[in-house]
């Protein structure tokens, strides 16, 4: 096997409508753990995403495409209450079994989901200030992934941070221990391994970002592509 290149062949299992229920749920619930401990989003938001909502200068709206279980949206809105700042969280995703997972979570006043794309959302009209997705990028196709940022783009006043893994083999080789104790009965062991195998190094990513984005390396093993509009 080699991480050379990103390796879009191979697909995620929970990617599948048709892949267990019971494991699928399982990953869901057990994303909030999973990314606690690998995806770094406290860091973002101290950096990146605190700056602009306190810039929002009131009532926040803060957008989360793709959202799974929507842990990572409820942190985010938990770490803006707990600066003093008003914030209110959507999340949406295109699958129903991700939302109906996060509906099913621990309710957190002012966070909502919905079974919807970020496509849709924009033609809507609507505006947030901040805009986040977390993992999404390596799921998509060069098509997809356009229509995403493209969208991103529309619906963000102040700030549009996609998280993602950044793929070498000590990501590979850290995720594979680390997951161990946590993957039994679930997905997240042969999702996540492909994932990174999916995922894109942050000189790759940079090349396919349109103008008027950046990619930057986060904490180890992250890779943020950053948009922020030129007038709120």
């Amino acid at each position: 096997m080699s991480l050379a290149t990103r390796d879009t062949r191979l697909t995620e299992l929970m990617d599948d409508p048709a892949c267990n229920p019971v494991r699928l749920r399982r990953t869901l619930d057990r994303f909030r753990l999973v990314n606690r401990l690998v995806a770094g989003w406290d860091a973002v938001y101290h950096t990146h995403l605190r700056p602009a909502l306190r810039a929002a200068g009131g009532p926040a709206r803060i957008l989360d495409i793709g959202c799974g279980g929507g842990d990572v949206l409820r942190r985010i809105v938990h770490l803006a209450r707990r600066d003093g700042l008003t914030v209110a969280g959507l999340g949406i995703d295109p699958d129903a079994r991700a939302i109906r997972a996060a509906q099913a979570a621990v309710e957190m006043p002012g966070v909502s989901y919905r079974h919807t794309d970020s496509s849709r959302l924009a033609s809507e009209g609507r505006r947030f200030d901040v805009v986040i997705s977390n993992h999404l990028l390596h799921h998509l196709t060069a098509d997809a992934r356009a229509d995403v940022l493209a969208a991103s783009e529309r619906l963000a006043t102040r700030l549009v941070v996609h998280a993602d893994i950044a793929r070498s083999r000590a990501a590979y080789a850290a995720y594979a221990i680390v997951i161990t104790p946590l993957a039994p009965g679930s997905l997240l062991r042969t999702d996540g391994l492909r994932s990174i195998r999916r995922s894109y190094t942050p000189a790759e990513l940079a090349a396919v970002l349109p103008d008027g984005w950046t990619a930057e390396r986060a904490r180890p093993f992250r890779v943020l592509a950053i948009h922020r509009p030129a007038t709120p």
